[in-house]
């Protein structure tokens, strides 16, 4: 793959070629920072203008002046309320800087809401901000934020994208304070794949900020501004792959320190102590994670940094991932439990055990000690009232047992012998033949965030087995190309729309040679999405022909059903392996 980037095509040179992440710019509400360093546009016509001086001392005639065109073109006045399409209503102005316009809008079609970004149809990087959308668009990746419309309309050029209004701005997290090692943990090593897997579709970032970086309800960390922030203002880099490593390395960097990694603020932090360099994370703040503070090195080393260890510097998000994959798991800590409170004593304990302790003298009670009332004083007449029910409970109690007796006796002597057993076999039903259930839809298995051919898993329920769910072909290894998101493998996810009685499978599989099995999801399961939530085996995980048939004695009561493929049938080129799924039946009664 070429190192330079190929996300944003034609994109204007307007920026300098300082990474982004070195630069203290002010950060903004739409994920991006504020204006660069950047060249002023250059004027018609100043390039070609003789110096009248210098002509005069050549004895030239002086060329005279081509009038000045402004550089900057008028930003169409834009309010809250305005449509785009005749579907998306302008709600709020987030950013309005350098020429375009961020917005919060709301879909009125599909009744959500999203973000817009605006521009000028004539501005110098429309073009290339349409063309890096449609590339971030075609990419199909859940770790980033997905862009869902890039139109050129009239003298307007939009992009709208998704809006995640549970999300919460990596800069928000970190102004609250450091993060722990086990999220910081999960920070690097969500960022570094998912940028991995964007530069192997020839996409880069160039603008990884905190605030490019949100949190979602759920744990999971995504990108926004893939390609089209950089292309929004005019950053390109001829390193693309290094720069985006630098920026993760510097993430990570402030999430554990809670201090940017340059000498000027930005994105809320302070920087570093000037004239002192880039110091470690384990000298900035007590307490740091070594593994995590050496791995925020070798990312920074590009920028001059040296490594505490003698480990070469990632230089590229695939290294980055690499090296995260060889440090120790980190775990999460411990939940912590509130202590229970503290025993109280009760007030109808008698007798020497548990009664409180006496009062002290001077009238001063002891301890937890609880003033026991004294008895009742119980009157002749409550005696006697006492005995009175006593004895009518006694005999309503030997009037019901004699009733019962005689009846008994009584069913006895009516039936005359034994009841007869029930024929053997005369009154089973048999049991009704399993019939395919119907199935709401099928989804793609994803345990490592990233998909694969999403768009392609309801072709595996679409009752027609010439179309299928097939994977690309992954080179020398059969478990998916040993890549660390594909550990445990890929599938397709069948939601039954309820829960039904599962009493079989009958699978077509792309082609021959599989490993995979068929895993159920717990009954009251809702929205399962990891292994560890289909904890009901099904099938054993083995080696399967073209076709994968199973029934069971005993029906499962599921919604959902994974059929999951850890191992993929050689293709038709040597060390390339490819698999998939042709149609999925699940049968019930």
């Amino acid at each position: 793959m070429a190192e330079r980037s190929t996300a944003a095509v034609d994109v204007a040179d307007n920026g300098g070629n300082e990474p982004p992440t070195a630069q203290a710019d002010k950060a903004t509400a739409d994920g991006s920072a504020g204006p660069e360093k950047t060249a002023e546009l250059p004027v018609p016509g100043d390039q070609d203008v003789p110096d009248e001086a210098g002509a005069a001392e050549k004895g030239e005639e002086p060329v005279p002046a081509v009038p000045a065109v402004p550089a900057v073109i008028a930003v169409p006045e834009l309010h809250s309320g305005h449509k785009l399409a005749k579907r998306y209503r302008l709600e709020e102005c987030i950013t309005r800087l350098d020429g375009f316009s961020s917005w919060r809008a709301v879909d009125e079609k599909l009744r959500r809401a999203v973000g817009v970004h605006l521009l000028p149809a004539g501005h110098a990087r429309a073009r290339s901000v349409l063309a890096a959308a449609r590339s971030a668009a075609l990419l199909g990746d859940p770790r980033f934020v997905m862009v869902l419309d890039a139109v050129e309309e009239n003298d307007l050029v939009y992009v709208v994208h998704e809006w995640l209004p549970d999300a919460t701005e990596l800069t928000t997290l970190l102004a609250m304070g450091p993060l722990e090692p086990h999220e910081a943990y999960r920070l690097v090593d969500q960022l570094s794949q998912a940028m991995a897997a964007a530069h192997r579709e020839g996409l880069s970032h160039l603008k990884l900020t905190p605030g490019a970086v949100l949190r979602t309800s759920s744990g999971q960390y995504r990108i926004r501004g893939l390609a089209v922030n950089a292309a929004l203002r005019g950053i390109t880099a001829d390193h693309p792959q290094r720069t985006d490593t630098e920026a993760i390395g510097a993430l990570l960097y402030a999430a554990l320190t809670q201090r940017w990694p340059y000498e000027n603020d930005a994105h809320g932090l302070s920087g570093l102590p000037k004239g002192v360099g880039l110091l470690p994370p384990d000298q900035v703040r007590a307490g740091v994670h070594r593994g995590l503070s050496e791995l925020s090195m070798r990312a920074l080393v590009n920028n001059g940094a040296t490594a505490s260890r003698q480990d070469p510097p990632c230089t590229t998000p695939e290294e980055l991932v690499k090296a995260v994959a060889d440090m120790p798991r980190i775990k999460p800590p411990e939940p912590a439990f509130a202590a229970p409170p503290e025993y109280q004593r009760t007030t109808y304990q008698q007798g020497n055990y548990g009664r409180p302790g006496a009062v002290r003298p001077g009238g001063a009670m002891p301890p937890h000690a609880v003033p026991v009332p004294p008895p009742p004083l119980e009157s002749r007449a409550g005696k006697a009232l006492k005995w009175t029910v006593a004895a009518l409970l006694i005999a309503a109690l030997g009037l019901g047992s004699w009733q019962i007796s005689e009846e008994l006796l009584d069913r006895d002597k009516g039936s005359g012998s034994t009841p007869e057993a029930p024929p053997q076999g005369g009154d089973e039903k048999p049991k009704a033949p399993a019939e395919p259930l119907t199935v709401d839809h099928a989804s793609e298995f994803k345990p490592g965030g990233s998909g694969i051919q999403q768009h392609e898993a309801p072709l595996t329920i679409d009752g027609d087995p010439r179309t299928s769910w097939v994977t690309p072909e992954y080179r020398n290894y059969p478990n998916f190309g040993n890549y660390p998101n594909r550990r445990q493998g890929s599938g397709i996810i069948v939601d039954l729309g309820t829960v039904r009685e599962v009493a079989g499978v009958d699978i077509d599989l792309y082609r021959a040679g599989h490993k995979a099995e068929v895993l159920a999801a717990a009954e009251n399961a809702s929205d399962p999405s990891s292994l560890t939530d289909f904890d009901r085996r099904l099938t054993p995980e083995q080696t399967v022909g073209k076709q994968l048939k199973a029934s069971f004695d005993t029906p499962t009561r599921t919604r959902y059903v994974l059929v999951r493929i850890t191992e993929l049938p050689p293709a038709a080129m040597a060390n390339r392996y490819r698999g998939g799924i042709s149609e999925i039946r699940i049968l019930g009664r």
